[in-house]
């Protein structure tokens, strides 16, 4: 997986003939396991149906839910606020302890998933972006998911494609080593040395 990693670079602006050359003629073999032309045999890359819809995937999206996450706790916040002053003591409990639960609840896991974005964003696809030299298309500021993981989703269904068919081959070849092996033992099983009179003259 590193190798290929390390390869994707020059994949992004390879023709996709290209790419099947080099997969075949260098770096296939190094996904070959020993479970190769076998159904325990897992397909090594990500799949390119997980890495279409990861293309799909806009970080302003979120980033609006969790402003309209934000918004929305900061009415229930006041409405519960509102609820508690023109409710007498006697009234309180147990509303209000259980609002105070909830929006401390919800605000921390508003909390956590804003610092998970930024550091998705921030710390992990951009500089992913750049260890791979990915550029960002005409009109982009940055790289956006779409331009990074459809590049991947080409690579992968592509490699799929060539993976399925060099395990159907060694499936082939297995099972022709197989079958031989078969016929050999069936061989040497029915083989027979005919014996030998004392005379040491073979009886016919």
């Amino acid at each position: 997986m590193i190798i290929l990693l390390r390869l994707f670079p020059s994949l992004v602006s390879s023709s996709t003939r290209s790419i099947r050359t080099i997969l075949r003629a260098s770096y296939f073999p190094l996904f070959v396991c020993q479970d190769a032309g076998k159904e325990t045999c897992v397909y090594p890359l990500p799949e390119p149906q997980d890495l279409f819809l990861a293309s799909q995937m806009k970080f302003e999206d979120f980033q609006r839910d969790l402003r309209k996450q934000r918004k929305d706790l900061n009415a229930c916040s006041a409405e519960t606020e509102k609820v508690c002053n023109v409710s007498s003591e006697e009234h309180l409990q147990p509303f209000k302890d259980k609002m105070e639960e909830f929006l401390t609840r919800g605000k921390n896991i508003k909390g956590r998933e804003e610092e998970k974005l930024s550091e998705t964003v921030v710390c992990v696809f951009l500089e992913l972006s750049m260890f791979f030299s990915v550029k960002p298309k005409a009109g982009e500021k940055e790289v956006s998911p779409n331009t990074f993981f459809t590049v991947w989703h080409e690579f992968s269904s592509d490699f799929k494609e060539l993976w399925k068919r060099e395990n159907k081959c060694l499936l082939q070849e297995r099972l022709k080593a197989a079958e031989e092996t078969f016929r050999q033992a069936r061989e040497k099983a029915t083989y027979s040395v005919k014996p030998k009179h004392a005379s040491g003259i073979v009886s016919i």
